[in-house]
């Protein structure tokens, strides 16, 4: 074996060090060493009615064609800024109802200050994109707690599995860690295309509509009760 090929391979095994050790100082996940199976999807879902009247109101955001290139390629520089993302917003805006701030329920759009859990995601999806990622990678997430509450994530996919930003906590977990039911997100091809998610194989019905209960007074719990998954008006 030559000296030149050796230095090679000890250079490389350096890299390697380096990234996973950059990848752990800013928090990435204990055992996500190994890509966690992405989510299944299905076919095409209804899209809930506070996100048709968003694409109303910001079209641009909604008819852009996105190029599925597949997931995000995992650099320490990325995962460094999904976090700093997901706590700077969780830190920045204050959880209210669309009814507290709009005087009606499902008003998705971009909080200023104020806002409930679609409304966090929106800012992220809109951060991080700032950053580099693509909207196909940058997905928007209806899921169904263990209480039975709706809730609206996003769901950053990458070559490590499919990891969820969320409003309830500042830890990012892949998806099948979080305890949700996922009832469907946004296609990774058009962002004003829904598509179902696949659970262990079984498809879930995307039209669940769940009851909202009242807020939480806490602001340490920045849980809202939503009604987030009614199909839109057509």
């Amino acid at each position: 074996m030559s000296t030149a090929y050796s230095l090679s391979k000890a250079r490389l095994a350096i890299m390697r060090s380096g990234i996973l050790f950059g990848l752990i100082t800013v928090g990435w996940p204990a055992g996500s060493a190994h890509a966690s199976p992405p989510m299944l999807t299905g076919g095409l879902a209804s899209q809930p009615i506070g996100h048709y009247e968003f694409c109303k109101a910001n079209s641009a955001e909604c008819t852009i064609r996105t190029h599925d290139l597949g997931p995000q390629h995992v650099t320490s520089t990325v995962w460094r800024n999904v976090v700093a993302v997901n706590a700077r917003v969780n830190r920045s805006v204050r959880p209210k109802t669309d009814f507290d701030v709009y005087g009606e329920d499902e008003v998705w759009a971009y909080p200023n200050g104020l806002g409930d859990c679609e409304d966090y995601v929106l800012e992220k999806r809109r951060d991080l994109m700032r950053e580099g990622l693509s909207l196909s990678n940058l997905l928007i997430t209806v899921v169904r707690q263990p209480d039975g509450q709706g809730h609206a994530v996003l769901t950053v996919r990458t070559d490590k599995g499919d990891f969820i930003l969320d409003n309830l906590t500042d830890a990012i977990r892949h998806w099948d860690q979080t305890g949700y039911v996922f009832l469907k997100r946004q296609s990774s091809d058009h962002p004003g295309s829904w598509v179902t998610i696949r659970e262990r194989g079984n498809p879930i019905v995307s039209t669940l509509v769940v009851t909202p209960v009242a807020t939480q007074a806490s602001v340490s719990n920045r849980r809202v009760g939503k009604t987030i998954d009614r199909p839109t008006k057509r």
